[in-house]
């Protein structure tokens, strides 16, 4: 169904799980809202993700406000598929204005506030909530020749599971969690290498999300130890096993790649049929260029959410430089309540 584009309060852009979280709070607020999604279904970038991807808590500590995850069956950690009938379930449940598939192609200055130009139209805003995330811009780095590789390469975003990679040798890049997943379930059907900058440490098997919610919380108001003075993997139960196998022995990152593999600066080279890269994801901003907010590092300076440049505009879900682990479900749901708390103010002329 076509909605015809007018005047309101807040522009959401992005109908993932933090665009999902400021709703609710506007919802509440009795705010004028719209939130505007590029997917052809609810579910964000969780529509995306390999099946067997897990988040890093039990599903009680991975929900969004005023609504909790259902158990998987058989309990332990959700998957993507859980997270995505989640998310289709709490904007039913909520009756959340979503219109979609619309893309939005910029955000602009208008007289009396932010214009917000789709496929569709243009939503004048009085604020814009940008919550389009990093799933949209993977990162892949520049090694000598990377383009002169005769065999696959991939990133994260365009990994669907392991069955592809039978028998072959495959040289998985990055030291996160992504990597340690992906890595877990690959090395059951394929012979492979994996390399990172420096050498990857597993949390403890007792801290999920919970703690490392707690931490990135407790890093940002009183500068604590962060998540790195722990480790930087999450030992959910693959990553536990591939462990127990003797598998998640890291290799030096290489320096080039060669048309049949990868080598090292010492000379030493490792043939391989495929490279994932495991190697992160950069913040989807360009709909916000023509405001032209971005500093030397690529980011748009805030603070909380609030974009500096631009009062009108909160950046929400991008991780922890617009909030607290704001890119996980309960990261996300927290900031978006004081995201919509400062809108309102705003709005309202109250402080």
């Amino acid at each position: 169904m076509t909605v015809r584009p007018r005047s309101v309060d807040v522009v959401v852009v992005g109908g993932g799980q933090a665009g999902l979280a400021a709703g609710y709070h506007l919802r509440r607020a009795g705010a004028d809202f719209v939130i505007l999604d590029a997917q052809e279904a609810p579910g964000g970038a969780w529509r995306h993700a390999w099946p067997s991807l897990r988040l890093f808590s039990p599903a009680q500590y991975s929900s969004l406000p005023g609504r909790m995850m259902p158990s998987p069956p058989g309990g332990g950690y959700p998957d993507a598929a859980n997270t995505v009938a989640y998310l289709a379930d709490y904007e039913r449940r909520y009756q959340l204005p979503i219109v979609r598939p619309t893309t939005v192609r910029a955000v602009r200055r208008g007289e009396r506030g932010l214009l917000v130009e789709t496929g569709d139209g243009v939503w004048p805003a009085r604020a814009v909530i940008s919550a389009t995330g990093t799933w949209w811009r993977p990162y892949v780095p520049h090694y000598p020749g990377i383009r002169g590789f005769l065999g696959e390469q991939l990133h994260t975003a365009g990994y669907r599971g392991p069955a592809p990679f039978r028998d072959r040798r495959v040289v998985i890049v990055g030291g996160a969690n992504s990597a340690a997943q992906i890595l877990a379930e690959v090395s059951r059907v394929a012979q492979t290498t994996w390399v990172t900058l420096r050498p990857p440490r597993l949390l403890p098997d007792e801290v999920d999300g919970r703690a490392l919610f707690a931490l990135a919380t407790r890093r940002a108001r009183d500068d604590g130890p962060g998540i790195g003075d722990l480790g930087d993997i999450v030992a959910v139960p693959p990553v536990r096993e591939a462990r127990e196998r003797g598998v998640l022995k890291a290799e030096p990152m290489f320096s080039r790649i060669t048309p049949e593999g990868v080598a090292w600066p010492d000379g030493t080279g490792q043939a391989c049929d495929a490279i994932i890269w495991c190697t992160g994801f950069r913040p989807a901003l360009n709909h916000l260029a023509p405001l032209r907010l971005r500093g030397p590092d690529g980011l748009i300076p805030v603070e909380g959410t609030r974009a500096l440049g631009e009062p009108r505009l909160h950046l929400l879900g991008y991780g922890d430089w617009t909030g607290p682990a704001a890119a996980t479900l309960i990261g996300a749901g927290r900031t978006a309540r004081d995201t919509v708390a400062e809108v309102t103010r705003r709005l309202t002329g109250t402080r």
